[in-house]
């Protein structure tokens, strides 16, 4: 059966869900007149303000930055042309077409489907590329905005996915990824937070800097004082509001929630978070999970964990992973919080 947890319909945009604003950054890094810090839609060279899906926000600490700033929503489009199952002419979109060929593909592709394995593999499978057919069944077979805009009302129950790992072939020497028959992959946030990495990974030769792709944020290195980044994790039920404010210098940070990519179809809220056990959206009591991890990719997916597990058991595994920090929002409006989240937050 469909999800039938009770979603809380945020008012909230994307990129919302993790803040930082242009007045926090101003209050906490006065006197940094080497500073080179420009949101998308306020740069220079007219780049495109969104990319899958997301506002973007780049900071860095030197000027020598601020050209290669300016790029960075470039690579996102360029990224998203290639890896988006919405466009027919995606590599990802001729790839699923391809089922039972080995197929060439950039290493754009190759790179992003190793960090989608490499989160199954992270998330005991509770995280996997290969969920395409079912999140389209739930509804999410266009982007987000179309599925608000057309409404379906038959739903398809298809039977819970087996593993990525029978159903995908890789050949390393040659590039080639050959999929099983019917296999669909959807690398939805995973790429976004391998998106927010490999550009952090651009910049940093360049010195400390941030980059955050609607809410899936990369940071490599302390700010010019010594201090790290400020970042709010925003509050689904207060919009603009933040819950917390972390302090970090190094690593990745995302949010997952059911509270804004959700819809109704047969009269039931639908969300993007599926539990590849079931095959059906996620039915718990998390709303939105923040988590702090080694890098983006793993900081997104354990996101998606605690919103398939449910908030004890959720904790219980964000405790027993030393390199993971966490803090959920529940529907009822109260907040839990991981043992070593402390360490991370703005003192």
């Amino acid at each position: 059966m469909p999800a039938t947890s009770p979603i809380r319909k945020s008012s909230r945009v994307p990129g919302a869900k993790i803040l930082i604003t242009a007045s926090a950054l101003a209050a906490t890094l006065a006197g940094w007149a080497s500073l080179s810090w420009k949101a998308s839609a306020d740069s220079a060279s007219a780049a495109p303000s969104l990319a899958m899906g997301s506002r973007m926000l780049v900071a860095a600490d030197t000027a020598a930055a601020a050209e290669r700033i300016d790029r960075v929503p470039w690579w996102f489009r360029a990224w998203e042309a290639c890896l988006t199952r919405f466009q027919p002419d995606s590599e990802l979109s001729t790839l699923n077409r391809a089922a039972r060929e080995a197929f060439a593909v950039s290493e754009v592709l190759w790179d992003a489907l190793q960090a989608s394995l490499s989160a199954e593999r992270f998330s005991d499978g509770l995280v996997r590329p290969t969920l395409a057919p079912w999140v389209e069944a739930a509804g999410y077979d266009r982007t987000f905005e179309a599925v608000l805009d057309i409404q379906t009302s038959s739903a398809t129950v298809l039977a819970p996915p087996v593993s990525a790992r029978t159903e995908i072939l890789l050949d390393a020497k040659r590039r080639c990824v050959t999929l099983a028959e019917g296999c669909q992959l959807d690398l939805g946030g995973t790429a976004k937070g391998w998106a927010a990495d490999r550009a952090m990974h651009r910049l940093q030769s360049l010195g400390s800097c941030l980059v955050d792709a609607g809410g899936d944020i990369a940071i490599h290195g302390p700010r010019l004082d010594g201090r790290g980044w400020p970042v709010g994790i925003g509050d689904p039920f207060r919009p603009g509001e933040s819950i917390d404010l972390l302090c970090l210098t190094q690593g990745g940070v995302a949010t997952s929630g059911r509270d804004y990519h959700c819809w109704q179809r047969d009269g039931i809220w639908q969300h993007h978070v599926l539990d590849p056990r079931t095959g059906l959206p996620a039915s718990t009591d998390v709303l939105t999970a923040t988590v702090v991890a080694r890098n983006t990719v793993e900081a997104e997916a354990a996101a998606k964990v605690a919103l398939i597990l449910g908030s004890n058991t959720a904790l219980d595994w964000l405790d027993s992973q030393p390199s993971l920090a966490g803090l959920l929002v529940l529907e009822d409006g109260s907040v839990r919080r991981s043992r070593r989240l402390s360490r991370f937050l703005w003192r």
